[in-house]
């Protein structure tokens, strides 16, 4: 197999894995808001360091409030979803010949 392939297998792969330890992190920091944690502990801060860019942007292009309810860690996890199961495969079929 052409060592480019393998370059391009490894990146997708990775960026596949990244993505599941996204999702995982987005369902801690959703479920987090609704325990209320102690801001100071360093873990829950990463967390949210980690998410509340991403929810600010989503919160900023799309209006995710509902009856007080905040869904963009919804709408992060659905974005999640479309690249692993859809843009990721699709572009491996058009960079990699033969690919199923």
């Amino acid at each position: 197999m052409n060592p480019w392939v393998n370059l391009v297998f490894f990146i997708a792969r990775t960026l596949e894995g990244l993505l599941n330890i996204y999702f995982w992190i987005v369902i801690i920091a959703a479920v987090l808001t609704w325990i209320e944690p102690n801001p100071y502990n360093p873990i829950v801060r990463f967390l949210y360091g980690v998410t509340e860019p991403v929810f600010d942007w989503v919160r900023e292009h799309i209006p995710v409030f509902f009856g007080g309810i905040d869904f963009s860690p919804v709408i992060v996890i659905i974005a999640i979803q479309f690249v692993q199961v859809w843009l990721i495969p699709t572009l491996l079929h058009f960079i990699v010949p033969g690919f199923a």
